[in-house]
């Protein structure tokens, strides 16, 4: 049986950047993990790239031949790597033994991992290999600063856990970058009776009841 990680998070949370400190600290501790980029954007690597699709397909070519936007042109090629899952991926999970642990590093576009399919395939595809697969969600600590960007940043997070179906950690990044740790820290383990009175302060009157419904559903999480 093989292993897999899915990085995954929204754009800019840092996600390269923890596969690259997964890579080193490996390294460090003489393990070997072999690191796949699926960002058909992505320019520079601060990691060894083991594979990467843009051997298949680039952001790039895309917008030039067809005359899309990044964002459109970002789900042809995903959508383009779901075509091409038992061909390109397939060769390229042939090089791998057994026990080889990949770490794939994916876009940050939040549509891939919350609600349309190629990512989804695309883990069904490797556990037909014999992968057995987690994800790790990255969430930029600077946004857990108040109670409707930390709503907000639970229901990206609880989208892609029902998505994908697989063993799920999150991680909140960058916190280095946090000046005031203490607005995290009341973010970190929130009661409902403290949540919602600050959410519904901040909201219209007639959001209660989605109020009531969404601190009940990250409480019950």
């Amino acid at each position: 049986m093989g292993y897999a990680q899915l990085v995954i998070g929204p754009a800019g949370s840092g996600k390269s950047t923890y596969c690259s400190s997964l890579y080193q600290h490996c390294e460090s501790v003489g393990r070997q993990i072999h690191i796949v980029n699926l960002d058909p954007a992505a320019e520079n690597f601060d990691y060894p790239v083991a594979a990467d699709i843009r051997e298949l397909i680039s952001l790039e070519d895309v917008m030039e031949e067809l005359g899309l936007g990044p964002n459109g042109g970002l789900i042809y090629c995903m959508e383009h790597l779901e075509d091409n899952l038992d061909d390109w991926l397939t060769e390229e999970l042939d090089n791998y033994l057994d026990d080889d642990y990949l770490v794939f590093d994916c876009p940050g576009q939040i549509e891939i991992f919350s609600h349309v399919p190629v990512l989804k395939n695309f883990v069904e595809h490797l556990q037909r290999k014999n992968f057995n697969v987690c994800s790790v969600y990255l969430l930029d600590s600077q946004f857990i600063t108040d109670v409707t960007k930390f709503i907000s940043g639970c229901m990206s997070s609880l989208s892609a856990m029902v998505q994908l179906e697989l063993p799920h950690v999150n991680i909140l990044s960058k916190m280095d970058l946090v000046t005031n740790k203490r607005e995290i820290e009341n973010y970190l383990d929130p009661l409902p009776e403290t949540l919602l009175p600050e959410l519904n302060q901040r909201m219209a009157p007639q959001f209660e009841k989605l109020n009531k419904s969404l601190i009940e559903l990250v409480s019950s999480g």
